[in-house]
C-alpha cells in the first residue's frame, strides 16, 4: 500500500511538472515586485488557475486565482491564446521564498510547478533593467542582464529553446550575446516577427529572470522616429506637421509679389484704354471742326 502512495505521489508530480512551465529560482530586491509566467498545455485553456504559497504542494494556501479579484499583493492574468498566466508579486519581502503556478482540475487533482524567490535586501544576484519591452516586426531589441557572479550564461525562451553564446537562433528569430561590459551579457534579438512575442529569461547559473516581449506592427510615426539623424537643414517634416516660419514667409512673399503684378498690369491695361479713348474723342472733335465753314457773308457751310 505504501509503496503504491508512493507511486501515485511520484506520477502527480511528474503530471504537473510536465503540465505546466515556468522559471525555477529567481533574485529579487526587497520591497520590489515581479512578474513570473507560467506555460500551461492547451487542454487548460479554459480552466482556472491560480497562485499558490507554501514550501510543500500538499499544503500551500491560496494567494490569487483568475476567476477571484487581485489584491494589493498579488495579481493574475491568462493570456489564453499564448497558454500563459502570468502572477505578480508585489512588496516583497523575506518571507516570500516558495510559491506554486496550479491549474485547478475539477472532479480531479490539481497541478502545480513551483518557483522559489531569492529576496534580497542588496542588488539581485541576476536582474534585468525592465521586465516589460517592445519591439517593431523587422527591428531588433536588446536586453541587459546583470549579474553579480560568474557561471554559464544563455537566453530561452518559455517553453522553447535557449541560446549560449555568442550566438544562435530562437524560432527563426537571430540572438547573439555579448559580455562588453563587466557583470554585464548583454542580448540582442534582431529580424523580429510577431511570432517572436512572448515569454523569455536570462539565465545565469541556476538563477532566471523573466523578460515579456511584445512585438507590433510599424506605424508611420515609427517609421518616422527610426529615421537616421540627418542635418537640420534636411530633416523630412511630417505631412501633418505646421509650416515653419520660413515656408511661411516665403509663401506670402511669392502671393504678395503676385498681387502686385497683377494690380500693375490691371492699372497699365486700364490706362491704355482711358488712353485711347481720349485720343479717339480727339480726333472725333478735330474732324467737326474741319468740316464746318464759314463764308464771307456769315453764312455756313457744310463739307459733306
Amino acid at each position: 500500500m505504501a509503496v503504491s502512495l508512493s507511486f501515485l505521489l511520484i506520477f502527480i508530480i511528474l503530471k504537473g511538472i510536465h503540465s505546466i512551465t515556468t522559471v525555477s529560482k529567481v533574485s529579487v530586491r526587497a520591497g520590489g515586485s515581479i512578474s513570473i509566467p507560467c506555460l500551461y498545455q492547451s487542454k487548460y485553456i479554459n480552466y482556472t488557475k491560480y497562485l499558490c504559497k507554501g514550501y510543500y504542494w500538499t499544503s500551500c494556501s491560496y494567494a490569487v486565482k483568475t476567476n477571484t479579484p487581485s489584491s494589493s499583493k498579488f495579481s493574475i492574468s491568462d493570456d489564453k491564446l499564448q497558454r500563459i498566466f502570468t502572477v505578480t508579486i508585489k512588496d516583497l519581502k523575506e518571507e516570500d521564498c516558495v510559491y506554486w503556478c496550479a491549474v485547478e482540475i475539477i472532479n480531479g487533482l490539481d497541478i502545480g510547478k513551483s518557483f522559489n524567490l531569492s529576496v534580497t535586501g542588496g542588488t539581485p544576484s541576476l536582474s534585468v533593467d525592465h521586465q516589460e519591452i517592445t519591439g517593431l516586426i523587422g527591428g531588433k531589441i536588446t536586453i541587459n542582464c546583470h549579474h553579480l557572479y560568474p557561471g554559464v550564461i544563455k537566453w530561452c525562451r518559455l517553453g522553447g529553446t535557449c541560446v549560449t553564446e555568442p550566438s544562435g537562433l530562437i524560432d527563426g528569430t537571430a540572438v547573439t550575446i555579448d559580455r562588453k561590459v563587466h557583470n554585464v551579457y548583454t542580448v540582442t534579438m534582431s529580424g523580429l516577427r510577431t511570432e517572436s512575442s512572448g515569454w523569455y529569461f536570462c539565465v545565469q547559473g541556476d538563477l532566471q529572470m523573466p523578460v515579456h516581449l511584445t512585438v507590433y506592427e510599424k506605424t508611420t510615426s515609427d517609421q518616422a522616429l527610426t529615421l537616421s539623424p540627418t542635418p537640420a537643414s534636411k530633416v523630412p517634416t511630417a505631412q501633418h506637421e505646421q509650416p515653419s516660419s520660413s515656408s511661411f514667409l516665403t509663401s506670402f512673399t511669392i502671393r504678395l509679389s503676385l498681387l502686385v503684378l497683377f494690380v500693375m498690369v490691371t492699372s497699365f491695361i486700364l490706362f491704355m484704354v482711358k488712353k485711347h479713348n481720349q485720343t479717339k474723342e480727339s480726333s472725333a472733335t478735330t474732324t467737326e471742326q474741319e468740316e464746318v465753314r464759314y463764308t464771307s457773308d456769315g453764312a455756313v457751310t457744310l463739307n459733306l
